[in-house]
């Protein structure tokens, strides 16, 4: 019987979801989380190894004779050394395209929080579950709530009130940087909105839908109002949103980051929030996570950070577990598939 390890397996499953269908294929030891100092000790006897953020690097490959496989909880795998990898002949596979819509939603979530604010006016408006018990007792009790109530729409003289700019999306443009699986979907819903989309990528014009232009990188960030990252981190792409290309934007254009925290030079960013130099900054990433304390996004003015959750909807989460235990049974059965290595 096969004998697999998952290493960190609570961020796939939180408390809805099982490993049932990998069980079915092998012995399963699964751990929510490993320290680097266990992943050694943990995976010395496995046949399969299924990691998310969990590092195979070349030190720790050299210590696990016996493995053959390696299935990665993600789309990304810089998580595991490929060449040490290729030279120990263990496979190596990864999840693609399993979070597209999921990513392409938190994309927009976060741009309509920036235009319209619905969580701002809301809180600002909420009625306490004081107020709503007090609604249904006596008299007294509900006039002392609507005299200490926050709410400044209640106290508005007007019928409508207001202390942020609302946005409209139509005819504003949409730069995207990256037009893979997540790109191009966040194109379509751009266009759906009735924004201009344009778009740094390596394919050419007449492969692209006509609701999407092709542009160079400087042309894609001083003509977008809004910039949505979607590229691989590589070389070339790490910093690509740097004090040189934020100079090129719109001041009060917005940045949005759901691809990796790398392409983000974050003291950058920071300081363009700081200086009025960028409208907004919007990311579900960021260069080290969980962040460190001293990181200079998270106190800015108009930094919206969401705690990298893009990704793990209940239904993207469903795929992820159901195309690992395909990846695994069709490594077991000598043909394997979604290959990296």
């Amino acid at each position: 019987m096969y004998k697999i390890v998952i290493i960190d397996g609570y961020t796939a499953t939180q408390c809805d979801l099982t490993w049932e269908e990998v069980e079915e294929l092998g012995q399963v030891t699964i751990y929510e989380r490993t320290n680097p100092e266990d992943i050694v000790s943990r995976c010395k006897d496995a046949d399969a190894v299924l990691t998310n953020k969990v590092i195979f690097s070349a030190e720790v490959l050299s210590q696990l004779p016996h493995l053959k496989y390696i299935g990665v909880l993600a789309t990304g795998y810089n998580v595991v050394d490929l060449e040490e990898a290729r030279h120990r002949g263990i496979v190596v596979t990864n999840i693609p395209a399993y979070s597209t819509q999921s990513v392409a939603q938190m994309v927009f979530a976060h741009l309509l929080n920036v235009t319209n604010r619905v969580e701002h006016y809301a809180t600002e408006n909420r009625v306490s579950s004081k107020g709503c018990q007090a609604q249904t007792g006596n008299q007294d009790t509900a006039a002392e709530h609507a005299t200490t109530s926050q709410s400044r729409w209640a106290h508005s003289v007007d019928f409508c009130w207001m202390d942020t700019p609302v946005t409209e999306l139509d005819s504003k443009t949409f730069g995207i940087i990256g037009l893979g699986n997540i790109g191009s979907a966040v194109a379509r819903i751009a266009h759906a909105f009735g924004m201009k989309v344009i778009a740094y990528t390596s394919k050419e014009q007449s492969a692209l839908p006509d609701y999407i232009s092709k542009g160079s990188i400087d042309t894609v960030f001083s003509q977008s109002d809004f910039l949505s990252l979607h590229c691989p981190l590589t070389d070339d792409t790490r910093h690509i949103v740097c004090r040189d290309t934020i100079s090129l934007m719109k001041s009060n254009a917005v940045i949005i980051n759901t691809g990796r925290g790398p392409l983000v030079n974050e003291q950058d960013v920071a300081d363009a929030l700081q200086s009025g130099r960028l409208g907004a900054f919007c990311a579900d990433v960021l260069s080290t996570e969980p962040p460190s304390p001293d990181n200079p996004i998270l106190p800015c003015r108009n930094a919206y950070i969401t705690p990298h959750i893009a990704w793990a909807s209940h239904e993207a989460r469903v795929r992820l577990i159901h195309t690992a235990a395909q990846n695994l049974a069709a490594f077991f059965a000598g043909k394997p598939v979604n290959v990296v290595s």
